[in-house]
């Protein structure tokens, strides 16, 4: 987390332009810029605006906005709600599709249900956010008419239209998120179902699907958890193109709007609180292998 708040810091120093020009306005003067870089700090070097960030961050002051004068925490806090249930949206969309789509394809690899899901996830793996969102606005949204083109509605006006501002960009940054599981989960599925204790439970007579779901998926879901708790972090800071893109305001459109103005205190915050969500969840899951295969615990144990 401290190397990636202070290459964030020196990345930032690297761009053109000041964020004191951006405060003050096209016809400031240069010494008024100067001074306003003095007042701010901006003029120090970089390990020690970087230095002076951290005393606050770690007490959990996260800074105020060079631009907005907002506290970046609570910037964070108003706009997460949106980020949040976007990713939620579509983690669970991903996991909804592609737990089925590995179940057919590991049943008989090479088989047709294989061949095909590998081509479809070959061609989502292929369709970033910014192509398929204008297509999927295009569609379902300017020639259905089922849902609205940009725009978020809030939970409190009602969970039906919230879901139905919510859905096309969650769809849209679930499509990577299918294939990645999919494949993942296929390929230890294929696997286990090699084990000696799934070709006894086949010899009892059991039924493929209770074999799946009781001997194989339990252990085979190590990878898929991982993959899932780093791409649900993942998705928490990086849904930035189709946040601009629907005009939803949440986290990714705060990086943005900071990053355009060189508000290097709002970026390092949410870059920083991104970072602790990636430790918490890399720790959670850590914690649950236990809990999905007890022959960790027993390792454990020993």
């Amino acid at each position: 987390m401290l190397f990636v708040t202070f290459v964030v810091v020196a990345l930032l120093s690297l761009a053109p332009g000041s964020p004191a020009a951006v405060i003050l306005g096209e016809n400031a003067t240069p010494e008024a810029v100067a001074a306003l870089e003095a007042n701010l700090g901006l003029d120090d070097p970089v390990w020690m605006q970087w230095l002076h960030w951290l005393q606050g961050a770690v007490t959990g002051d996260f800074g105020t906005s060079l631009v907005t004068n907002q506290g970046v925490l609570d910037s964070i806090v108003e706009r997460l709600p949106v980020t949040l249930e976007l990713a939620v949206l579509a983690q669970l969309m991903a996991l909804i599709i592609s737990i089925p789509m590995a179940f057919a394809a590991a049943r008989r690899p090479g088989k047709i249900a294989d061949r095909s899901a590998n081509f479809v996830t070959s061609i989502l793996l292929s369709l970033p956010a910014f192509v398929a969102a204008p297509l999927f606005v295009y569609f379902f949204a300017v020639q259905l008419g089922w849902f609205p083109v940009t725009g978020w509605t809030p939970l409190g006006d009602g969970i039906g239209a919230n879901l139905q501002s919510a859905f096309l960009p969650a769809f849209c940054v679930a499509l990577i998120e299918v294939a990645s599981l999919q494949r993942i989960l296929r390929s230890d599925l294929i696997t286990t179902l090699r084990e000696d204790y799934v070709v006894a439970a086949r010899a009892k007579g059991l039924g493929g699907a209770y074999i799946m779901l009781r001997h194989a998926f339990r252990p085979s879901s190590f990878s898929l958890v991982t993959v899932a708790a780093i791409g649900f972090g993942r998705l928490l800071g990086g849904t930035i193109i189709v946040e601009a893109f629907f005009s939803l305001p949440g986290v990714g459109q705060l990086v943005s709007n900071a990053v355009n103005s060189r508000d290097l205190i709002t970026v390092q915050g949410v870059v920083a609180f991104i970072a602790i969500i990636y430790v918490l969840l890399n720790t959670l899951v850590d914690v649950g292998y236990g809990m999905l295969d007890p022959r960790v615990r027993l390792a454990g144990a020993r």
